[in-house]
């Protein structure tokens, strides 16, 4: 083995697992945000109750997102999923920085896919569908096809 392959072994590894790592960051992490958004019921703000604030529209709508936001940051359902979700971003942009972005974007997004996929079915016990399993098949093919084709220049 020369050299240069050893070298380029370790690389590969660790795009391999960047992709998992962000594609699992985005995909996985979607149906728990959206669960605990949903389920979420937010407590009575007194701010929200004061005659100026009630008098004008804008004042209103603004600090009911604010408290709504506040509110969802509060919650560890939602906001420990959200920081991982933001993680991943955080990786993504490490890695397109290093690994070829016609590979790193449709991998990634791919991964978030099935991620989201099986966090669906984690989550919220959807039963996934054979067409699904179809696109999900033909989605990793159609990666490995990019790999591939890269990989022949």
């Amino acid at each position: 083995m020369s050299t240069s392959q050893s070298s380029s072994q370790p690389a590969t590894i660790n795009y391999v697992a960047g992709f998992l790592l962000v594609g699992l960051a985005w995909g996985f992490t979607t149906p728990f945000i959206r669960r605990a958004a949903k389920d979420h019921n937010p407590p009575a703000h007194p701010t929200l109750a004061r005659a100026d604030v009630k008098a004008s529209w804008v004042k209103s709508k603004l600090y009911g997102a604010f408290f709504a936001i506040l509110d969802l940051l509060k919650n560890p359902r939602y906001a420990i999923p959200l920081l991982i979700n933001l993680t991943g971003s955080v990786w993504f942009f490490l890695l397109i920085g290093q690994a070829e972005l016609s590979l790193t974007v449709p991998i990634v997004n791919t991964l978030a896919f099935l991620f989201t996929v099986l966090g669906d079915w984690w989550v919220d016990k959807k039963v996934i569908s054979r067409d699904t399993w179809i696109g999900m098949i033909l989605s990793l093919c159609g990666i490995a096809l990019c790999v591939q084709s890269k990989s022949a220049w």
